[in-house]
């Protein structure tokens, strides 16, 4: 099956008029049969528009009658859209593929998605689906990075305890040189901030230890990243690991570590939104996405590890648990993931945040 679609997709890729660009960060895939009644599936997703054309490809093999509409956002203009549109005039994308699990989960609570049974999901861990409204897809670990040049003589910290202890014996050579994500503008940072606090008591002795050597905060991953691979930094903290391994691929100085106390896993989520346009083909794609087929794409041509748990190798679930047992801490799809959007307790967790930061 799959080794039919790759001509499909190299052919895809190389006719022009396929592949249409239609504003900033979107694009348009037209039918491969034409036919002027095609019908169109339309995505809002915080994927990479171009990291997401296998996917695209492979499901429009399977259903080339129909036009994808593919239009890369942020996250919070993903939740904003669906609200906006859904409340103004009824009619809205028919899938959301997000990396904010809260704001996924969000959306459904507040009654903005639907509940769609996919055959596929029954192969995937309870933990990642909720009421049959979102759908984990992917499974991402937050990881340490290192600059592996700067650790010859001495082993990469592996917990947060060795990473706390490196940076207080080490202050004056890593001084500005640590990168994390800001949470106060990085919905990630505060995340993965408010995961640590669940897992460790002690974890604000790190976030102390941060801001004494000086951390530089980020909105986005691949700024960390960049600079952790060149050596500019040492380290980076709490760092989505499947843009670092997409990176580690052609930056041989970039080490990623799996802290070994524990390792917090995120999924991308997927949803039909209750004003779809057309919710049976937002259903049909998130099938797709949950599928053998589509996970198997997912991991090897897109570089997301898979969730599905018949899938092996390193960039799955299956093959990570392998690797790492049950350091591996998954976040359950479900309601527990919205506490922090409330207002009030947001803030709170970032006035800790700012008030650990600060050098006394």
């Amino acid at each position: 099956m799959l080794r039919r679609l790759l001509p499909l997709f190299v052919l895809f890729c190389l006719t022009a008029p396929v592949l249409a660009e239609t504003e900033p960060a979107s694009l348009s895939l037209e039918p491969l049969t034409p036919s002027p009644d095609a019908r169109v599936l339309t995505i809002y997703s915080s994927l990479d528009s171009q990291m997401a054309l296998p996917l695209l490809a492979a499901f429009q093999a399977q259903r080339p009658a129909i036009r994808i509409d593919f239009h890369e956002l942020q996250t919070q203009n993903i939740y904003a859209r669906i609200i906006s549109e859904s409340d103004r005039d009824g009619k809205t994308a028919d899938l959301a593929f997000s990396s904010a699990m809260d704001l996924q989960v969000k959306l459904a609570n507040d009654g903005y998605a639907q509940a769609v049974r996919l055959p596929s999901a029954e192969a995937i861990p309870s933990w990642a689906q909720w009421r049959h409204s979102v759908y984990g897809v992917t499974f991402e670990p937050a990881v340490i990075l290192y600059h592996k040049p700067s650790f010859t003589t001495q082993a990469p910290p592996r917990t947060r305890a060795d990473l706390t202890r490196y940076l207080m014996e080490n202050e004056a050579q890593v001084y500005g040189r640590v990168g994390t994500y800001d949470v106060e503008r990085a919905g990630l940072g505060l995340f993965f901030l408010a995961r640590d606090g669940e897992h460790n008591r002690g974890i604000w002795e790190l976030f102390s230890a941060l801001g004494a050597a000086g951390v530089k905060l980020y909105s986005n991953s691949s700024a960390i990243v960049e600079r952790v691979a060149d050596g500019r930094f040492i380290l980076g903290y709490n760092i989505l690991g499947s843009y670092a391994q997409a990176w580690a691929r052609t930056a041989p100085d970039l080490g990623i570590v799996l802290p070994e106390d524990y390792t917090v896993v995120m999924s991308r989520t997927g949803l039909v939104p209750r004003s779809a346009a057309s919710p049976d083909l937002g259903a049909a794609f998130l099938d797709f996405l949950l599928s053998r087929v589509g996970q198997t794409i997912l991991s090897r041509d897109v570089g997301l590890p898979a969730l599905h748990p018949d899938l092996a190798g390193p960039n799955t679930a299956a093959g990570m648990r392998d690797l790492y047992g049950t350091r591996l801490r998954p976040i359950p799809v479900g309601p527990a993931l919205v506490v922090y959007l409330d207002q009030v307790k947001r803030q709170r967790l970032i006035d800790r945040w700012n008030r650990a930061l600060r050098v006394q």
